[in-house]
């Protein structure tokens, strides 16, 4: 029976086409049967009226012709006793809430399945060319991520680079990132909201190496998809309150709503998040503060699904730029880690919005269709008192009052592709072709230049100045707008059961405009197209391990608001990545997956300046970065107790071609040599009267240069984490306590550097309890 629920493919294909859909509502029963009853949403969904299925009759056996007439007889009279008795049919509430229980044990396992976004097709990883890792809605219920940067801990090869001062995401990928580098995406879709994690989201995804055939522009490096929460067809919801503190004085809260159900029976429902926080900085003074509304609303149609999906967000957030490194004795500055070095008024603050529309349309059992649509906006503004200098005898340190007034970015983006299969002979292709267009601008309009009186870093005094007001006509306007059109075309050739050929390509046709100031100066006009490629071959030892090989290609236009002697044009040849993969992937049991990869990157064409005899700044592309590496990711359940998470990067990421000799050679900024990570989680089950998980771990990140010329480094680092969630019943109530303590041993860590005077640092222990009423 559990090889049905499963509804792995016929290898043939072609034998199931008949089949009714009746099999997927017996599927549910039967997965809600055999699934433990410790099972936290089974549990819950006690109450529910059961889902009942007859199983299928057996096909009558031949009869002689004088028994035909009183079998007919006897069949009748069954029939009609069994249609006075027969319960009435499941409605969809009842399914849903019956496929929901069948799937939370997975979950607990911490089950890794990527969304179908991610590879624009419902394709498992082992039919696919490239990695793909999967940070699972568990993980992130359990570790309480704040961030992306900290939810992606979980991944191999992943460090943290310029935040701007806390305020971006701001993810290295296989050596290559930055913040607003447009990898971020949401649903497959891409963001310019400076963070991205949110309670609106499910699970995290990776796809690692080059991903323009399928994302268009795109660093080298590889994109970050987040999932949204989607409505469900059954009535149910939570609401948490959590109760934080850094030290005894530096305290906050939070509470969260999330309740969604169907809209009568037709397939309609709804979701509604609302969240909001309110809490100290860790550091000597600042304050987060952020509000979340999120409603959404989904069709679920036989062959059609429609999401709607809206976010808004307002926010706070301090803004700091950290500590420094002292370039004598490439130590960190000699004062707590609790000191800043600015001002209190510094601090980020803006709103930001998200609007999606996706609709999936399936033809056949073969084909279908989605269309989505999504645009993402984001104002805000800032004061920015920068370090511009330190003397680390006498503790006399230079401050610029900068600021930014009337940020505003936006991206419009919409994305169109069918995918399915046909038989070629004896070979199947699995395809997927369509187009997207992409319109994005990046805004600032005041940029605040202001002198400042010396401080003092040993000995203190804040308060002495306010915000900077004196704008600066020659840095404001600061302006990137790009426009980006695509089509698209990838086929997977299976030439045996076992064999199968991967290639694709996307024609892009792009035109980007950048530069700054009041008048305008335009110091980049480039208008290009181009054609790139992916090759790929995949090998299935069995149903549950894949070796795997891929060539991918990457482009992204040579751009820069900087103010410099020429204007980059479309002579000016754009970055281009080239990457070499290969590995193996597996998933046993549909209990624990993975996948081991070694890949080989090269970007060429990097930007350089150089100053030229007539003290004039000139754009040259002669730079070369490369970056080799292996990297494990393993996630679920080891046992019927135990799940896990784990990975382990090897990144060796280098200049190899510049016409700066201080960079030849040099390791890339804030690129980790070594990275790892295990986090381990044990459930009684029911072996306590309610259902208790315990879970830990840590990550280690290894020495990072943390400037480009290599002149100091940022150490190694371990930080641990544990929790515990206790879930019992109040009545009819589902509740579940959490204890969350993070960075347990308060280890003092630097995540990332802009350069020796913007030292990031790591949050300190922070402790949590919060309380969750299911209903």
């Amino acid at each position: 029976m559990r090889a049905s629920v499963d509804g792995q493919r016929d290898r043939c294909h072609r034998n199931r086409a008949g089949k009714s859909r009746a099999g997927l509502f017996i599927g549910a029963a039967v997965l809600l049967a055999e699934y433990p009853s410790n099972s936290t949403t089974a549990q819950a969904q006690s109450a529910l009226p059961p889902v009942t299925v007859d199983a299928p009759t057996q096909p009558p056996k031949p009869t002689r012709a004088s028994e035909q007439s009183q079998r007919r007889a006897q069949t009748a009279a069954r029939q009609r006793s069994r249609n006075a008795a027969a319960p009435a049919a499941p409605t969809p509430s009842e399914r849903a809430a019956a496929e929901a229980a069948a799937q939370q044990a997975a979950k607990l396992g911490y089950r890794a399945t990527p969304s179908s976004t991610t590879l624009r097709s419902g394709a498992s990883p082992l039919n696919t060319s490239q990695a793909v890792n999967v940070v699972p809605e568990q993980v992130l219920k359990d570790q309480l991520p704040r961030n992306i940067d900290d939810a992606l801990i979980n991944v191999s090869g992943i460090t943290q680079t310029n935040t701007l001062a806390g305020s971006q995401d701001a993810v290295i990928r296989r050596g290559f990132g930055d913040n607003r580098d447009g990898s971020i995406m949401r649903n497959g879709m891409p963001l310019v909201q400076g963070r991205s994690l949110n309670p609106a989201v499910e699970s995290v995804e990776v796809l690692k190496g080059p991903a323009s055939l399928l994302y268009g522009i795109m660093d080298p490096g590889g994109i970050v998809n987040t999932i949204s929460k989607r409505p469900e067809l059954y009535q149910h919801g939570s609401v948490t309150l959590l109760g934080s503190a850094f030290s005894a004085s530096k305290t906050g809260a939070d509470g969260l709503l999330d309740v969604t159900g169907p809209i009568g029976d037709q397939g309609l429902a709804y979701r509604f998040i609302g969240y909001g926080v309110s809490e100290d900085y860790w550091r000597n003074f600042g304050r987060h503060r952020e509000m979340l509304v999120a409603p959404s609303l989904a069709w679920y149609g036989q062959d059609t699904t429609v999401q709607l999906n809206y976010e808004h967000r307002e926010f706070i957030y301090p803004f700091d730029r950290g500590t420094a490194f002292n370039p004598a004795t490439k130590a960190p500055l000699a004062v707590p880690a609790t000191r800043r070095l600015d001002e209190p008024f510094n601090n980020t603050w803006g709103t930001s919005d998200l609007m999606q529309a996706s609709v999936e349309h399936r033809f056949n059992q073969d084909w279908k269709l989605y269309a989505g649509y999504s645009y993402n906006t984001e104002t805000f503004s800032a004061n920015q008192l920068r370090i511009t200098g330190i003397n680390f005898t006498t503790g006399a340190e230079t401050r610029s009052n900068d600021g930014t007034g009337s940020s505003l970015s936006n991206v419009s983006y919409g994305t169109s592709y069918m995918s399915g299969g046909f038989w070629l002979g004896n070979m199947r292709n699995d395809v997927v072709f369509g187009g997207d267009g992409q319109y994005r601008t990046i805004y600032r309009d005041i940029l605040i230049r202001q002198a400042t009186p010396v401080f003092n870093v040993y000995n203190p005094v804040y308060g002495l100045i306010g915000p900077g007001t004196t704008a600066s006509n020659s840095d404001s306007a600061q302006t990137d707008k790009l426009g980006q059109w695509s089509m698209f075309f990838q086929d997977t050739l299976h030439l045996t059961e076992r064999f199968a050929l991967v290639g694709g390509v996307r024609y892009m046709d792009y035109d980007q405009i950048a530069g700054r100031g009041k008048p305008f100066v335009t110091n980049t006009n480039v208008s290009q197209d181009k054609v790139l490629p992916l090759g790929g071959a995949i090998f299935k030892l069995t149903d549950q391990i894949s070796l795997y090989a891929s060539y991918t290609e990457s482009l992204k236009p040579n751009s820069t608001i900087a103010p410099i002697g020429v204007v980059i044009g479309s002579n000016v040849a754009p970055e281009e990545g080239v990457s070499y993969e290969t590995g193996v992937k597996f998933d046993l049991n549909k209990r624990i997956s993975g996948t081991l990869a070694l890949y080989d990157l090269d970007k060429k064409n990097v930007q350089t300046t150089v100053t030229n005899s007539a003290n004039v700044v000139e754009i040259h592309t002669v730079g070369r970065a490369h970056s080799r590496g292996v990297e494990l990711d393993v996630t679920g359940r080891l046992t019927d107790s135990w799940a896990l998470i784990g990975s382990y990067g090897y990144t060796d990421a280098r200049v190899t071609a510049s016409e700066d000799s201080t960079l030849l050679g040099r390791k890339l900024q804030n690129v980790a040599l070594n990275t790892a990570s295990l986090y381990l989680v044990y459930d009684f089950g029911t072996a306590l009267p309610g259902q208790l998980r315990l879970g830990g771990g840590a990550r280690y990140v290894g020495d990072r240069p943390g400037d480009a010329t290599n002149t100091f480094v940022l150490p190694s680092y371990v930080v641990a984490d544990i929790f515990a969630t206790y879930e019992t019943k109040y009545g009819q109530f589902p509740v579940i306590y959490q204890f969350n303590v993070k960075n347990l041993f308060d280890t003092v860590y630097y995540p990332s550097a802009v350069n020796n005077l913007n030292v990031a640092i790591g949050d300190a222990r922070r402790f949590s309890l919060a309380a969750t009423v299911k209903f």
